[in-house]
C-alpha cells in the first residue's frame, strides 16, 4: 500500500482546524478542547467546527520491501501491496488487512476489529435511502451465532457500508422474516441471503461481493484487480466489439445467462477494440476480427474452454456454462504450427498439435521438458536437456523432447510447475510420470530406466491378462 493512503489515516484522526488563540491549548493550529474549557470556546467563537473522535490506537509503520528484502522474506511479505496488523509483539502470526479502497477503509477495518455487532445498528430508513450499496442484517436475536458470523464478515469488508437491525418493518416492506440478509441500495432490495446454521463467513462473503457487482463488468485496467480479487474462480469472457452492429443483442443474451449462474461464474465482456485490452487478448490469444467470442477459465489451474458455437444467444451460452460446470466441456487447445523439422535434432520440438501423438505412442518412451522461453530456470536446463539426448541418441525407443508451454495449451494436470520434467511410458494406456528427483544426467537415466522396466513388467502383465495361456484337458 502506498504512503499517501497509510498518511490519510493519520491526518483523518486529526481534529478540523480553527483560527489559532493562545488562551486555549492548540496542537498544529487546531485547539485541543476539554470538559474544562469546551464552554468558553463556544462562548468565544462565533462559529466553531468541532471533530469528535477517537484516537487510533495502533503505530502506523511502512517497510520498503525493494530496499528491506532480507526482512520481506524473512516475513514472507514480497507483495508490495500488504498492510498487516501485529499484535503483542507476534512476528509470526500478523492479521492481514483487506485491500483497502481509501484510508477510510483502513480506519474502518480496525475499528470493526476492536468493536461488536451493536455498533452496527442504526435507523434503517437512513440505510436505505443511500447511494451506496448496504448489507443489512434483519436478526431477531443479536446475541445469536447468526450475527457474530454477519459481523465477521463486515470486518472483511472494511470498503462495504453494514447495518443490524431488529426493526419489523423489514418484514412489512420487503416481506421477509427474521435471520437473512438484505442488499439495498437506494431503497431498493438488490438481493437477499438467508442464513442458515451450515452459512459460514466465506459462502456470506461470496454472496455480498457478487451481488455488489452488475450481472456481466466490463473488463479495463481499474476493475482488473476487484475481479482477480473475488472468491468467484471461473470468469466466462465475452471478447467482442462494442461498436458493432450486433453488439447489444450479444451483450442482452450474455447478461441474461449471467443471471442464471451469479454465485458460480464471473461474467466479464473485453472490448476488443480498445487498445489497453490488448494485454488481456494477448493472454487469451484472441485476435479482434475473432470476436465476437466466449472463453470460460478456471483461475486455479487456467485451462481455457472455448464456446463451440457461431450463436452467442441466451440458450447456446447457458448450455455452455452448465456443461463446463458438470465437466463435460473439452478444453480450447492452443498449439503453435508444427515446426519445420521438429524431429530431426536430438531434442525434438513438440507442440499442443504433437504432444499426444508423440508422448502416448505405445512403443515410445518419451521424455518432455516442459519450458517457458522467458524464465531462467528453464533455459538452464536446456544444455542438460542436449546432454540427455544425446545419451539416448542410439535409443530408437527413447525421445527426450521439449515444448514450450507458454505458447501451447497442456491438457494434462500433472505436469507440475515450470520447468517440469515429464516421462511418457511406453504403455498401451495415458500415464505420464513426474520427475522430481536430482536435475543431473545420472539421475534422469536412472529415472528413465527404472520407469521403462517398471512399463515392460506392466505390458506383460496385461498381455498376460488379455490373452491366458491355453490349458491341457
Amino acid at each position: 500500500m502506498k504512503k499517501p493512503l497509510l498518511l490519510g489515516v493519520t491526518a483523518f484522526c486529526l481534529c478540523a482546524f480553527v483560527t489559532g488563540d493562545k488562551s486555549f491549548p492548540e496542537k498544529d493550529g487546531i485547539l485541543q478542547l476539554q470538559k474544562g474549557n469546551f464552554n468558553r470556546a463556544l462562548k468565544k467563537y462565533k462559529q466553531l467546527l468541532v471533530h469528535f473522535y477517537a484516537p487510533l490506537t495502533v503505530k502506523l509503520a511502512t517497510v520498503d520491501v525493494t530496499k528491506e528484502k532480507e526482512l520481506a522474506k524473512e516475513l514472507d511479505a514480497a507483495d508490495q501491496h500488504t498492510i498487516r496488523l501485529y499484535l503483542s509483539g507476534d512476528k509470526l502470526n500478523p492479521v492481514s488487512c483487506p485491500v483497502p479502497q481509501s484510508s477510510a477503509s483502513i480506519l474502518t477495518w480496525l475499528k470493526r476489529r476492536a468493536g461488536s455487532a451493536a455498533d452496527l445498528i442504526t435507523d434503517l430508513s437512513q440505510s436505505e435511502a443511500s447511494e451506496e450499496l448496504t448489507v443489512v442484517g434483519y436478526f431477531k436475536e443479536l446475541n445469536h451465532e447468526y450475527v457474530q458470523m454477519f459481523y465477521a464478515a463486515a470486518i472483511d469488508l472494511p470498503d462495504i457500508n453494514f447495518v443490524v437491525t431488529q426493526n419489523d418493518e423489514v418484514t412489512s416492506k420487503y416481506g421477509l422474516t427474521h435471520d437473512v440478509v438484505l442488499l439495498l441500495k437506494k431503497s431498493k432490495l438488490i438481493q437477499a441471503y438467508r442464513m442458515t446454521p451450515q452459512t459460514s463467513k466465506e459462502e456470506l462473503i461470496v454472496f455480498i461481493t457478487v451481488y455488489q457487482m452488475d450481472p456481466v463488468t466490463e473488463y479495463n485496467g481499474q476493475v482488473e484487480a476487484g475481479i482477480l480479487s473475488l472468491p468467484v474462480l471461473n470468469h466466462a469472457l465475452l471478447f467482442v466489439n462494442k461498436s458493432s452492429a450486433d453488439f447489444e443483442e450479444i451483450f442482452s443474451a450474455f447478461n441474461s445467462a449471467a443471471e442464471a449462474f451469479r454465485l458460480k461464474i464471473l461474467f466479464v465482456y473485453v472490448d476488443v477494440n480498445e487498445l489497453r485490452n490488448g494485454r488481456m487478448m494477448e493472454y487469451f490469444r484472441v485476435r479482434d476480427f475473432e470476436a465476437p467470442l466466449i472463453r470460460l477459465v478456471n483461475l486455479t489451474d487456467h485451462v481455457t474452454y472455448h464456446l463451440p458455437s457461431d450463436t452467442l444467444n441466451v440458450e447456446n451460452i447457458k448450455a455452455f456454462c452448465q456443461s463446463y460446470l458438470e465437466g463435460k466441456a473439452k478444453p480450447k487447445m492452443q498449439s503453435e504450427p508444427i515446426p519445420e523439422g521438429w524431429d530431426e535434432k536430438p531434442v525434438k520440438e513438440l507442440v499442443g498439435m504433437t504432444l499426444e501423438k508423440v508422448g502416448f505412442n505405445p512403443d515410445k518412451t518419451v521424455f518432455v521438458l516442459f519450458y517457458l522461453p522467458y524464465s531462467r530456470a528453464s533455459r538452464a536446463l536446456f544444455p542438460l536437456w542436449e546432454e540427455l539426448a544425446e545419451a539416448f541418441k542410439h535409443r530408437e525407443d527413447v525421445v527426450i523432447a521439449r515444448m514450450d508451454a507458454s505458447a501451447n495449451d497442456i491438457n494434462l494436470s500433472v505436469q507440475g510447475a515450470y520447468p517440469s520434467l515429464c516421462l511418457f511410458p511406453a504403455l498401451y494406456a495415458e500415464r505420464v510420470v513426474v520427475y522430481t528427483g536430482k536435475r543431473n544426467v545420472k539421475d534422469l537415466l536412472k529415472f528413465v530406466d527404472k520407469e521403462m522396466e517398471k512399463a515392460k513388467k506392466y505390458r506383460v502383465k496385461v498381455n498376460h491378462l488379455l490373452h491366458p495361456p491355453a490349458t491341457t484337458s
